[in-house]
Parts: C-alpha cells; sequence; structure tokens
C-alpha cells in the first residue's frame, strides 16, 4: 500500500515507511551536530574567560540545541518531501551548508581557541542559515518557520561570541 504525498508540483506515490525512514535519517544528521562536541573540553579554559553578566548558565545549552536540532531535522524533512533532492536541490543543499558550519564551530570556539575565528565562522554560519530560512519557507512555510527559533539562537549565540572575543583579547 502506498500513500499520496502532495506535493508543490505534483501528486508522488511514497511507500509507507519511506517517509518515516527519511525523517529518522535527517533527525539523526540533524542531532550529529552535537557530535563534535565529544571530540574538546570547554575545561579550565572555559572557566576562566570573562563572560558578559547575560551569559546562559552552562545547563540550558543542551536542551536548547536537542530541542532545536529537533526542529532542524523536521524542517529539512518537510522539504525534502516536497520532490526530494531532485525538486529541492538549492533549499536542501543550503541546509547542509549551515549544518557544516553549525558542525565545526565548536571544535574552533571551544576546541582550538579562537574565539575570533569562531565569530567569523558563525557569521558564515547565520548567513548561510538565513537563506536556508527564506529558501525553505518558499517551499513550506512550516519548515521555514521550524527554522525561526534556530536562527534566533544562533543570532545570540553570535552576539554571546562577539562578546566573549572582546571581553578575552
Amino acid at each position: 500500500m502506498s500513500t499520496i504525498t502532495q506535493t508543490t508540483d505534483k501528486t508522488t506515490l511514497t511507500p509507507p515507511g519511506h517517509q518515516t525512514i527519511a525523517l529518522i535519517l535527517w533527525l539523526v544528521l540533524c542531532l550529529s551536530a552535537s557530535g563534535t562536541a565529544v571530540f574538546v573540553s570547554t575545561g579550565d579554559w572555559y572557566a576562566s574567560l570573562h563572560k558578559p553578566e547575560w551569559n546562559p548558565p552552562a545547563w540550558i545549552f543542551g536542551p536548547v540545541w536537542t530541542l532545536l536540532y529537533i526542529m532542524m531535522g523536521v524542517a529539512a524533512w518537510l522539504v525534502w518531501r516536497e520532490g526530494g533532492w531532485k525538486t529541492q536541490t538549492l533549499p536542501l543543499s543550503l541546509f547542509l551548508v549551515q549544518w557544516l558550519f553549525n558542525v565545526l564551530w565548536t571544535p574552533l570556539f571551544f576546541g582550538a581557541h579562537l574565539i575570533g575565528f569562531a565569530f567569523a565562522e558563525i557569521l558564515m554560519l547565520w548567513l548561510a542559515l538565513a537563506a536556508t530560512v527564506v529558501c525553505f519557507y518558499r517551499v513550506n512555510q512550516r519548515a521555514g518557520n521550524l527554522l525561526i527559533p534556530y536562527l534566533a539562537w544562533v543570532s545570540f549565540a553570535a552576539v554571546l561570541n562577539f562578546t566573549m572575543w572582546h571581553l578575552n583579547p
């Protein structure tokens, strides 16, 4: 038995289970971005940094990023459902570019202690993410909306990164 998936251009038949498998794969990809944290230790270095008084407590980052990664995965899946890679090459490629920038930030900041370089990199992440939001929104409004909290968090993280760079020359 097949389910009918309505796309913007045409109706396609998708075997049951393929949608679920695709969703799981998108979620795994997005959640795997946190894997770079395994290879770095914040240790005494991060504790010794001067931080602004509005710096969030460390415990907040795990739950926030987990929720954001789940929302990212669902957003990518919603766009993928609209014709797959063949139809959505640009939005999904932009998604992977911003995902890669996301993956690289943690080792740059926490691993290599390159606060200024990490700030430049998070600006690239922000630009790629903003382009992704626009492209996703054009394909599926729910997908674009799911990325808005992520864009807001990356905006906040960029300001925090910049502030820490200036507090720790």
